[in-house]
Order: structure tokens, then C-alpha cells, then sequence
């Protein structure tokens, strides 16, 4: 049999993501992650798989500014109705998407961030046997 006709597995980084992005546990992509906005739940209700045991911190928070920082920020800094029109309707406006896009963002970065923990099998220092 050659290396051609064996069946691919996906990676466990793809697969952890993946799952993390859609809202659900990185073990077995049936249980949810969050109990609330960004509050993960301890653990898994579908396959009993400790959540709470990834770090992510600051992490999420740092990728949802980049990306929408370079993402929406810098190409909008390009358009001319925003250096042109009156500011008490472009500041509102544009402060008001942007903290909507990154309340909508946030969670879904948290979710990729603990997939491609769970994939790397990296835990919180406390939560390592001795």
C-alpha cells in the first residue's frame, strides 16, 4: 500500500480551531465551549473533557485587535468620507462598528485559541501531573 491511497486524517490543529471557532469543545465538537459571552465552561457537558484548564488569557484579546486592526482599521483609513466628513457623525459611527465587529469577533478568536491549545496539549501549569 502507498502513501497515496491511505486515508488523510485531519490535523488536530485544523481540528481544534475548527471547533473552537464554532462555539464548541475542542475534544469531541459536540459539547459547547462558553457557559456566557467568554466564560468557558469547566468542563465539556457531552464528553466530561476539562475546559477550564486552557490559559488563554490575553491572548484572544490581542488577536481580535490585530485582526481587526489590520483587517477593517487600516483599509478604512483609505476611504475619503472618513478624513472628509463632519466628525460628530464619522467618530460615532465608526466607533460603534468597530466595537460591535469586535464583540462579535472576540469570542470566536477565544474558541480558535483554546482549539489550537487543546491541540498542542498545552494546560494551565496547576492542571499538569507532578
Amino acid at each position: 500500500m502507498n502513501a497515496m491511497s491511505e486515508p488523510q486524517t485531519a490535523s488536530p490543529l485544523l481540528t481544534g480551531l475548527k471547533r473552537g471557532l464554532l462555539h464548541r469543545c475542542p475534544n469531541c465538537g459536540d459539547g459547547r465551549l462558553y457557559m456566557r459571552y467568554l466564560k468557558v465552561d469547566p468542563e465539556c457537558e457531552a464528553c466530561g473533557h476539562e475546559l477550564a484548564g486552557y490559559p488563554a488569557d490575553d491572548g484572544p484579546a490581542y488577536f481580535t485587535i490585530l485582526l481587526i486592526g489590520h483587517l477593517v482599521v487600516a483599509p478604512l483609513l483609505f476611504f475619503p468620507w472618513v478624513w472628509e466628513g463632519p466628525p460628530l457623525i464619522v467618530v460615532p459611527l465608526c466607533v460603534s462598528a468597530l466595537a460591535l465587529l469586535t464583540l462579535l469577533t472576540l469570542p470566536r478568536v477565544k474558541g480558535g485559541v483554546i482549539g489550537a491549545l487543546w491541540a498542542i496539549r498545552l494546560r494551565k501549569a496547576e492542571d499538569t501531573p507532578a
